[in-house]
């Protein structure tokens, strides 16, 4: 049995998988009586959920009909990118100059995300790449940082992620999370960080041309 604040936790991460994924495309409604009746849950946790995602920009309150996924601009879609470079060469910088130990937990992290890219799925990929990435920002020992990086990865919009080209990019991230062990191990915090910011901005131009071909779709319609 899930208490209240767990299963408002269960209902806020599928939702934000369904709209980070687009799965649930800009433009969607989300109906907090129909959803409860999916998930087969009150809709005291559904309507916090939401509530959540809105005071991050990802849905937005329409009157006596639910909640609408919002959409995200060019610019908007940049500006994630730039803050997260930031912050997460700054995170894996501390990681590398503390000095990093004990590689297995990371490492079995590591695998778990090629786990998933050689099974094809994106789903367990998604989840597999955060716990990663937050298990080796954890290790700067700083959880504000830590909040900070996670955080903005959560809200970031996986445009194109199922896609050909996302998965071909999904592969060429396996190798790189090895490196950064090895990298985080050495103590070489320049190259961690130069490292992190080629990981992160690989992804700019898949994102970004699926977002142009989503608005044109929408468009259209």
């Amino acid at each position: 049995m899930y208490g209240a604040g767990n299963l408002r936790e269960m209902v806020l991460a599928q939702l934000r998988s369904q709209i980070v994924s687009g799965e649930a495309a800009p433009g969607k409604i989300y109906s907090v009586p129909a959803l409860a009746a999916q998930m087969n849950v009150s809709t005291t946790p559904v309507r916090e959920a939401l509530l959540e995602l809105s005071r991050t920009g990802m849905v937005s309150p329409l009157r006596n009909r639910g909640f609408q996924v919002e959409a995200l601009t060019p610019e908007e879609l940049e500006n994630q990118f730039d803050v997260r470079i930031m912050v997460e060469a700054g995170a894996l910088a501390a990681v590398a100059r503390r000095g990093l130990t004990d590689t297995q937990p990371l490492i079995k992290l590591a695998d778990a995300v090629a786990t998933a890219v050689e099974e094809g799925d994106v789903a367990r990929y998604i989840d597999a790449d955060h716990a990663f990435h937050e298990a080796l920002v954890a290790r700067a020992n700083n959880p504000t940082l830590t909040r900070l990086v996670m955080t903005l990865r959560a809200d970031m919009r996986l445009f194109g992620i199922s896609s050909p080209e996302g998965k071909a990019r999904q592969q060429a991230s396996v190798a790189e999370h090895y490196e950064m062990i090895e990298l985080a191990v050495a103590g070489d915090s320049d190259a961690l960080a130069a490292l992190i910011t080629r990981h992160i901005e690989a992804w700019k131009p898949l994102f970004i041309a699926a977002l142009a071909e989503l608005s044109g779709a929408r468009k259209i319609n």
